[in-house]
């Protein structure tokens, strides 16, 4: 298992036994990220009702880790401000859809808990991420794209100050609707000329 650590955050794939946490955070912010989210398949059983679904999930999310497709990390913080041990669920970040060949790229997607939410856990997460995706998946890019009303979403990569690549018109379908995409982007040579700085203020 991979796992990512950083001043405050631990990132490691999702198993079973994070289940009832997992289903409580999702339950209580359904409102929060239902806007933000593709529509869930009707015909497929809900993996927020179903722990063989969540189950499921994880099988597949490995899957993907083994053939070097995609890794997802949920996201861990102390549960106390005094504590160093990043054991309370709050979130999920993933880096999806790596392709190889001239392309050497991936796609960085990311939500948490609206309480955990304000706190910085985010931004230090996908500097994580990113560290990650050039110094061992060995990318040469990742995209993060946002609906541009999510303020909330892209004040993340502001703090980061991520290149913005502009809008795609109608990029995804997200809770039913296609819905324009703001683009940002960060490749491997940015990161050899922002990753220490950024690893600096994020993660040590």
């Amino acid at each position: 298992m991979t796992v990512l650590t950083g001043r405050r955050v631990t990132l490691r794939s999702l198993a079973v036994a994070d289940f009832p946490a997992w289903q409580e955070v999702r339950r209580r912010n359904d409102d929060w990220l239902t806007p933000w989210e593709p529509a869930r398949n009707p015909n497929l059983p809900d993996v927020v009702e179903s722990a063989e679904a969540f189950a499921m999930r994880c099988s597949a999310r490995e899957r993907e880790r083994q053939l070097g497709t995609g890794f997802g990390f949920g996201i861990f913080v102390p549960e106390a401000a005094a504590s160093r041990r990043a054991d309370r669920f709050c979130g999920e970040i993933n880096l999806s859809s790596v392709q190889r060949g001239p392309f050497q790229s991936a796609y960085v997607g990311y939500w948490i808990d609206q309480g955990q939410a304000g706190h910085g856990y985010m931004p230090e997460a996908v500097v994580l991420v990113a560290r990650f995706a050039f110094e061992q998946v060995h990318l040469h890019r990742i995209q993060i794209s946002i609906i541009p009303r999510n303020h909330r979403s892209r004040r993340v990569v502001e703090k980061l100050k991520l290149r913005d690549e502009g809008i795609a018109q109608r990029y995804l379908e997200i809770n039913g609707a296609w819905e324009d995409h703001l683009r940002y982007a960060l490749t491997v040579e940015e990161w050899h000329d922002r990753g220490e700085e950024l690893t600096r203020e994020w993660l040590t």
